[in-house]
Formats: structure tokens, C-alpha cells, sequence
């Protein structure tokens, strides 16, 4: 809380002076220009991400060979194993939604975040759904098993991937260790 110089209560009981300041503050939505935060926001890709560049180097080493990002399945998924045919998402926890510690709703343009993000989940559910009917096997590696406190070992992700190809289960998850 704030407390205003002319008056001895907290900044909600304050002056006038003080309640204009606190209401600019609160209009005043970004502190770069327009142009600053769309030439920012381009830069955020939505292919060769780090945590996708990390699983594609763990497969290969491990003598797994792929494609990336077909357009002829449905939303595109980032690894396709056709031998197996199975895929691999990679998703960002902030982008997908995910309940985890790096997830937190931004403060800012609260109802334009909340509609973006539950669009997003309703994509990944609808593309999961129509790869799991056209006989395709998932895995979703989300990005807190990669990055954070709770990340996972990057050999102990690699030997899950190994495994769940091996096992021919239909879908599964690799998230962070949310026991530690």
C-alpha cells in the first residue's frame, strides 16, 4: 500500500491528488510503445524452440529419425515418427495453458489472455482427438519438464521417449517433477 505525503491514512483514503495518481497508474497499460511490443512479440516463434531443438537432439543421438511439423496431420505436430507412427508434441506451458509453476495468467488484458489461452486448449484437445482417431500415438513434452525448478534430467526424458515408442501405449505426458 501507498501511503500519500499530505495526509496520515493509507493511499485508498488519501488525497485527490493521490487518487488521480493511483487511477493514471492503473490506465496506464504497458510501458513500451505499440510498435516495441509487436516488434517483441514476433520474436516469440512457434517453431525450433529451444525445448523442441533439445528433444529433436535427444532422438537423433539416440538413432531416431523423423519429420518435423507435417502439415498434412492434424495441427501440425512438432516431431512425426512415421516408423512408429507416432508424434510428439512439444508444448509451452504459458501458450498451452498448462497447471504448473511457469503458468500464471497475465495481469494485463486479462479477458484477451483467458480467450487466446482456452482457444489454445481447445485446439491441442480437438488436434490430440483427431490424431488419437486417424490411429496416431502421442506424447505431449511440456515445457516444465525441460526448463524450472522442476525440471526433469534431460537423460531420464530421453529414456521416457524411448520407452513410450517401445511400449506402443496411445497417448501419454512428460511434465516436471512436481514431488521435489
Amino acid at each position: 500500500m501507498w501511503r500519500c505525503r499530505k495526509s496520515t491514512f493509507f493511499w485508498l483514503f488519501s488525497c485527490t491528488n493521490c487518487l488521480q495518481r493511483k487511477s493514471f497508474l492503473r490506465l496506464m497499460a504497458d510501458v513500451v510503445t505499440p510498435e516495441q511490443r509487436s516488434l517483441m512479440m514476433s520474436g516469440i516463434r512457434g517453431k525450433n524452440t529451444r525445448p523442441e531443438l533439445t528433444i529433436r537432439k535427444l532422438l537423433h543421438s539416440r538413432g531416431y529419425r523423423y519429420r518435423l511439423h507435417d502439415k498434412k496431420l492434424p495441427g501440425k505436430p512438432d516431431i512425426v515418427l512415421p516408423k512408429y507412427r507416432a508424434v510428439i508434441l512439444i508444448h509451452g506451458c504459458f501458450w498451452h495453458g498448462h497447471d504448473c509453476h511457469l503458468f500464471k495468467w497475465p495481469s494485463s488484458n486479462e479477458s484477451f489472455w483467458k480467450e487466446k489461452i482456452t482457444k489454445n486448449r481447445l485446439v491441442d484437445e480437438r488436434s490430440l482427438q483427431s490424431l488419437l482417431v486417424a490411429g496416431w500415438r502421442v506424447l505431449t513434452i511440456w515445457e516444465c519438464a525441460l526448463k524450472g525448478k522442476r525440471k526433469l534430467p534431460v537423460e531420464q526424458i530421453a529414456d521416457d521417449i524411448v520407452l513410450w515408442l517401445e511400449m506402443y501405449s496411445a497417448s501419454a505426458e512428460i511434465k516436471g517433477d512436481y514431488r521435489q
